[in-house]
């Protein structure tokens, strides 16, 4: 697993052993960050939020691609060591912020982020918990974008506040893209 593009372009990533992290592929990676790259709000400048973030490989690579900031979700132990240990080996202390947190369950928000990812354990049905949570917690910004990766397999009833945009299957993923209403 590498960084796609940008900046820390090609530089490799650590991923904690076993089955519990299942990374975005780098072709989907590579497609999906270039949709959010020409897209409203733009990727250049944002501020990103990455749930369920495992290794942190999304969140670094909207960082590596112009992201002002971003902000890693995860509860697993193994995947925090992981994502502390590539935010440091990139350099990216002060732009990336950890939060060991259910993303299901997420504080309220301190700040608002203009575009969001998430990528919860295929068949697992969190992901609409946490879009839910996004809303109500005040996690995201009006007229920003929320990209979430299922199975192909998955239904996506998104909660009110969010309205599908688009659709894109790479492999074995899903990407759907919501709008979050301004």
């Amino acid at each position: 697993m590498r960084i796609v593009a940008g900046r820390h372009r090609g530089r490799r990533l650590a991923a904690p052993e076993g089955d519990g992290v299942r990374p975005t592929h780098d072709r989907a990676r590579e497609a999906v960050f270039g949709i959010l790259e020409h897209g409203t709000p733009p990727l250049a400048g944002s501020r990103f939020l990455d749930l369920f973030a495992g290794t942190g490989a999304n969140g670094l690579e909207a960082v590596s691609r112009g992201a002002a900031s971003a902000m890693l979700v995860e509860r697993d132990d193994a995947a925090l060591r992981a994502m502390a240990a590539n935010r440091t080996a990139l350099g990216e202390e002060r732009t990336v912020g950890i939060l060991r947190a259910d993303a299901t369950r997420l504080p309220r928000a301190t700040r608002a982020y203009d575009i969001a990812f998430l990528d919860p354990p295929w068949g697992s049905g969190l992901h609409e918990a946490a879009l839910a949570g996004l809303l109500a917690g005040g996690w995201l910004a009006p007229g920003g974008r929320v990209v979430c990766e299922l199975s192909p397999r998955e239904t996506l009833e998104p909660p009110t506040g969010l309205a599908v945009e688009d659709e894109r299957r790479y492999g074995k993923a899903r990407f759907v893209f919501l709008r979050v209403a301004a």
